[in-house]
């Protein structure tokens, strides 16, 4: 006998959490990390005055300058690794080592600045990276029709959008179950995703 155990080793899945400032990355990550999560928040300070808007999230007072990091176990068979971005566009030179040998990504929306979305999904749709919508859930914060949301980012059917809150757990797990199926359904057809990229 080698002593050596036959269960296979557990599938890892890289997936990256993105969207613009505040919107919710490091909360969706927390949320449902069996590890302690990894962030690398520091505090906003007068250096991001006039250069990162914080219209609509006033009350922020810390942001994502790296990366966040959390794992979280599907399955026996499948882990997830998960990598959130950081949401300032001038911390976007990062991007793409983050999302380097990613399976897919979510994009997070919060409807109170859904033009914040744009350059996180024009950069997932150049790629050819599968991704879904999800739609941070804010107090107080305006709700629309998931198809209104849709059309206002030019999204095509093909993309699921779904709504969520990025604290609760169980949401969570809903979008990274609903951006799995996306993943292995454009793998079973081949090619990459036809997005709303060109009608924008």
């Amino acid at each position: 006998m080698s002593g050596r155990s036959d269960k296979a080793a557990p599938l890892a899945v890289k997936i990256v959490i993105s969207g613009g400032l505040g919107v919710g990355k490091t909360t969706f990550i927390g949320a449902v990390s069996e590890i302690e999560p990894l962030d690398t928040e520091a505090a906003i300070t007068q250096v991001s005055v006039g250069v990162d808007s914080l219209v609509g999230v006033e009350n922020k007072t810390t942001t994502t300058v790296a990366l966040d990091f959390g794992r979280i176990t599907l399955d026996p068979s499948i882990v997830l690794y998960l990598f959130g971005t950081p949401g300032q566009d001038r911390f976007s030179f990062l991007w793409d080592d983050l999302v380097e040998g990613a399976l897919g990504s979510i994009v997070l929306v919060d409807t109170r600045r859904i033009e914040d979305s744009f350059p996180a999904l024009d950069y997932f749709e150049e790629r050819g990276t599968p991704f879904v919508l999800a739609v941070n859930r804010f107090d107080g914060a305006q709700l629309f029709a998931l198809d209104e949301v849709r059309e206002a980012l030019g999204i095509g059917p093909e993309v699921p959008v779904l709504t969520c809150d990025a604290r609760e757990r169980s949401a969570v797990r809903d979008v990274l179950a609903a951006l799995m199926d996306r993943v292995v359904h454009q793998h079973v057809t081949g090619g990459p995703a036809k997005a709303g990229a060109a009608a924008r």
